[in-house]
This record gives C-alpha cells, structure tokens and sequence, in this order.
C-alpha cells in the first residue's frame, strides 16, 4: 500500500511539473479533465453522475474552460450568472423530474471543482506564473506532509471535531507552520525572480500559512461530504489515493486562495 502510493505520489508530481512548467494549453486541458473527472466523482456520491442534469453540469464545464482557453476571464461572472439562469429554466421545464436541492448539487459542484481548479490555471497565467503556481502545492501538500509527521511526532490533543479523528491541534498547527516554512524558504530561493514580478519572501509566507490552514479546510470539507453520504472513498483513479477528490481536496482551496491573495498583492 505505502510503495503504491508512493509511485502514484511521484507520478503526480511529475506530471505538475511538467504541466505547469509548459503551462499553456496543456495545463488548462489538464485542469480541464481534472475538473469534469472531479465533478463526476462527486455527482456519484449524490447518485447523480449520470443523469441529464449531471451532463448539463459537465457541459458548463467543458464550455468554462474554452471560456478561459479565449480568453475571456472579464466574462466569468456574466457566465456564471447565465448558468444558473440555465439551471433554473431546467428545473422548472424537467418538473417535477428534479427537485431544487438537486440543481443547487449540480451547481455547487461547478463552483467546488471546476472553478476553484481553473485557479491553477489563472495563477499560471500571471506574470510570473510559472514561479507563482507552486505555492498552491506548497501550501497543500506541504501541510498535509508536515501536518502527518509532527502529529505522530506530538500530537496528543485531539481537533474538536469528529470528522477526522485521528488529526490533533499539534499536527494541524505544524501543518500550518511548515506550510509557512516552506514557502518561505521557496520564496528565498528565488527571490532575485519573484522580486521582478513585485513579490517578496514574507508574501508567501503568509499565502503559506493562510493556504496550510485553509487546505486543512479543504480536506475536513471533502471528509465531511463522505461522512454524510457515508463512502470510504471518492474513486479510485489514483492507486494508494483515490480518486481526483480525495487527492486534490486540499487544492480546491489552496488554488483559489493564492489566486485571492497574489491578485491583493498586485492591487497594493
């Protein structure tokens, strides 16, 4: 088990490199498969995953990435507002066929998956993307792996919360710490290039530490959707991991939180 998902973690990584190195078309088309494979897995756990309703979601999906791929980031917001107008001119033409709370699912996985995924992509294009994107990874890997390593180190008190009962306060708080850390030393590490895009090391020490608590959202976030429908897993894509959803839960929230905070930067 451990060697498998060692392979695939190695794997994963490669391929990010490689994606965001190239960046381009060949990172959005990435995003773009991760996002409908994503909102799949999740319209599963609703028992949705192949109706009607549910391949209207994955055209909006399909249809927000050649959105990006035109260029057209200053019309997402009209897009969105037209999405739901789509929605909800479905759900009062299929009537009764769906009720409200399916539509509102429907919707909720657009904007949990696709559009928080396609920050990865929007971070990319910025000036400096290149550099920039690996702060998301930073952020979310590297708080999972220190977060892991100081809680069976000295994690004693458990996180009020039943969703993950074997995460404690010393585990989340090194996760939040080294997530800082890290970033921190990447952005020393190039700071001569991150300095000519207006960037500096305490910058990402804060997107670090900010993006080490909040990826621990995310993954508390994809818990608590699994507790409530009662699966062990999303999929099972990613051998030793599971599917895009378990494996990308935290980056859901680290993605658009470091296109947040850089965009705050670049204002000020």
């Amino acid at each position: 088990m451990f060697l498998e998902r060692l392979i695939s973690g190695i794997i994963l990584v490669i391929l990010a490199i490689a994606c965001i190195g190239i960046g381009g078309n060949l990172l959005l088309a990435a995003v773009g498969i991760l996002s409908l494979i994503g909102q799949f897995e999740l319209y599963r756990v609703f028992k949705m995953e192949k109706t009607r309703l549910a391949f209207l979601g994955y055209l909006v999906t399909i249809l927000y990435e050649f959105l990006l791929f035109w260029n057209k980031e200053s019309w997402i917001e009209v897009y969105l507002l037209a999405v739901w107008l789509v929605f909800s001119i479905t759900y009062v033409i299929a009537y009764p066929k769906y009720i409200f709370s399916q539509i509102a699912m429907i919707y909720a996985g657009f904007l949990y998956v696709t559009m928080t995924l396609s920050c990865l992509y929007q971070v990319r294009c910025m000036e400096g993307g290149v550099y920039l994107t690996w702060i998301i990874f930073i952020a979310a890997w590297g708080s999972d792996t220190c977060a892991y390593c100081v809680g069976k180190l000295i994690g004693k008190h458990k996180i009020p919360t039943p969703l993950s009962p074997k995460k404690t306060i010393e585990g989340c708080s090194g996760g939040v710490i080294g997530a800082a850390f890290l970033a921190f030393l990447y952005a020393w590490i190039f700071k001569d290039k991150l300095a000519g895009f207006g960037y500096l090391p305490w910058h990402f020490l804060v997107m670090g530490a900010v993006g080490g608590f909040l990826s621990q959202i995310g993954d508390l976030t994809a818990s608590a959707i699994k507790r409530n429908y009662d699966i062990k897993d999303y999929g099972k894509l990613i051998p030793g991991h599971g599917g895009v959803m378990d494996r990308f839960d935290s980056i859901l929230f680290t993605a658009p939180l470091t296109y947040i905070l850089l965009n705050i930067v670049q204002f000020f």
